[in-house]
């Protein structure tokens, strides 16, 4: 079985290398994370210095990541631009609708074409894996739109494989926790403000602090709802690293800390989405 995941993995990576090979250049959409960190990698072996990544600098973007980010796109060596862009200033994105992702994915990739064609570059890329497409991602309507393109969705390559053969190249990015933008953080419908950015970005890096790995904060107001993974979530059992947590996040303006029971996973805000859409329905 394993070693029908490594051929299968195997052969999609050479599928990317021959999407990349048809390409004269490519312009990324570089997050730092476990995908763009890879398809900038490879990328480099097949384009070499044709290759340009662009990541953009916003409140739902946190520092943490901007420094690895940084830090990553220089060990690979390849051109890395920094551009500014604030989410909370694109009309509809923070009323928080549920096709939120689209306006701050529509403005992103524009500003990348604009940065890409300044260095004469035609493909513009994102970090976009096969398993996106079984979930909910309005960001991918914008990606059409504009013609931007998921070369490791295209070589049909998932989160687990993009993880194995990250590890095969020495990519230090191989076992890094999912990353997804803060707003992500906050229910549907309810506004997106820089303070709650603030604060859920302050409250998971406190997190990070204390050794905890894939988690996330939720945001309801008042409330900080915290999800663990299952072999993580066992640590809440000593009392003092209960206490340290609900003392540091309620020193950040939470009146209330709780954790959910059902762990940690992505997407979970779509899930009270769909409960309401069922009881209005």
């Amino acid at each position: 079985m394993v070693k029908n995941f490594e051929e299968i993995s195997a052969k999609k990576l050479l599928r990317l290398r021959e999407v990349l090979s048809s390409l004269e250049a490519i312009c990324i959409a570089y997050s730092g994370g476990v995908d763009s960190t890879f398809l900038l990698r490879v990328s480099k072996d097949v384009l070499g210095e044709n290759v340009l990544a662009v990541t953009a600098t916003s409140p739902t973007y946190p520092h943490r990541e901007l420094n690895e980010a940084i830090e990553s796109a220089q060990k690979i060596g390849v051109r890395h631009l920094l551009i500014s862009s604030n989410e909370l200033d694109i009309p509809g994105f923070s009323e928080n609708t549920t096709n939120r992702c689209y306006y701050c994915k529509h403005d992103l990739f524009q500003k990348l074409k604009a940065e890409a064609e300044k260095c004469g570059i035609k493909a513009i890329a994102d970090g976009s894996n096969y398993d996106d497409t079984k979930d909910y991602r309005p960001g991918r309507k914008a990606a059409k739109e504009l013609g931007v393109r998921s070369p490791l969705c295209e070589a049909g390559l998932t989160k687990n494989e993009i993880r194995y053969l990250s590890k095969e190249l020495g990519l230090n990015t191989w076992n890094k926790p999912s990353l997804a933008c803060l707003s992500s953080r906050i229910p549907y419908h309810e506004k997106i403000t820089e303070e709650k950015l603030k604060q859920v970005e302050k409250a998971e890096g406190i997190l990070r602090d204390m050794g905890f790995t894939q988690f996330r904060v939720r945001h309801h107001n008042d409330i900080a709802r915290l999800e663990f993974i299952p072999d993580e979530m066992s640590l809440l059992k000593n009392a003092e690293i209960r206490l340290s947590i609900d003392s540091a996040l309620k020193s950040l303006g939470f009146k209330y800390v709780t954790v959910d029971l059902k762990g940690y996973r992505t997407g979970s805000m779509n899930e009270v989405l769909e409960i309401y859409e069922r009881r209005e329905s």
